[in-house]
């Protein structure tokens, strides 16, 4: 197995997708796989979260650590933004100073955080570090996070969507009774040419819908009038 340039001069080198740490000709099989996005995009002023999930072969004590660094682009210094270990601590200075949140579970293996109110100034490499012993082998996944400003094409594409989902199902209703009524008149119409009359129960039918449609008008009025009554009782 030939070793990388960075890792050749230390005798070591890191083979996160085999699983494998090649240390000093020996070959170390990883008990702990850590996962993360390679990539997430943010928008300023919009929570994000950064995904890192793991897998153990031991079981998690109060040993287990999670630790996320952040280093800015173009730069080799990295900065601590959070630790775990039992109980989370998030960063209490710098940038990400009461930003940084927990939104992980590590019984169910997620090691995930969440920054608020990202700037364009939080742009750079993220890094999940989770030892659980006798578990400590593992990869180093990091995270290259872009913040951008939400550009109009953006939002305007939210509006269509939400105005999709109002307005289509509104639209369809409409549609439906236009042929309803459509089809009716069309009856109509074709029966009124052949010289179709109605039989004695659908006279009876449209008799009771017009009484209906009286008793309805009689008791509308009926309640007007005792509003009116009432009105005028009080003067």
């Amino acid at each position: 197995m030939q070793q990388s340039g960075a890792a050749g001069g230390r005798g070591c080198a890191l083979f996160p997708l085999l699983g494998v740490l090649f240390f000093q000709g020996v070959h170390i099989v990883l008990s702990l796989e850590i996962k993360a996005d390679a990539h997430v995009r943010g928008y300023v002023g919009e929570k994000i979260k950064l995904k890192c999930t793991f897998k153990s072969t031991s079981s998690v004590t109060d040993k287990l650590t999670i630790d996320w660094t952040y280093r800015p682009p173009s730069s080799s210094r990295t900065e601590s933004i959070f630790h775990y270990q039992s109980f989370q601590y998030p960063t209490t200075a710098g940038t990400f100073r009461d930003r940084i949140s927990w939104v992980g579970d590590v019984y169910r293996g997620d090691a995930s955080i969440s920054i608020s109110n990202p700037t364009l100034k939080d742009n750079g490499t993220f890094s999940c570090a989770v030892k659980n012993p006798p578990d400590v082998h593992h990869n180093i996944p990091v995270t290259e996070l872009t913040v951008t400003e939400r550009g109009f094409g953006t939002m305007l594409s939210s509006v269509a969507l939400l105005s999709v989902l109002v307005f289509l199902p509104s639209a369809v209703v409409v549609v439906l009774l236009l042929l309803r009524m459509a089809r009716k008149s069309a009856g109509l119409k074709k029966r009124s040419k052949s010289g179709y009359k109605k039989s004695s129960i659908e006279v009876s039918d449209d008799t009771d819908q017009e009484e209906g449609d009286d008793c309805v008008a009689r008791l509308c009025v009926r309640c007007a009038e005792c509003l009116d009554s009432d009105y005028e009782e009080t003067y």
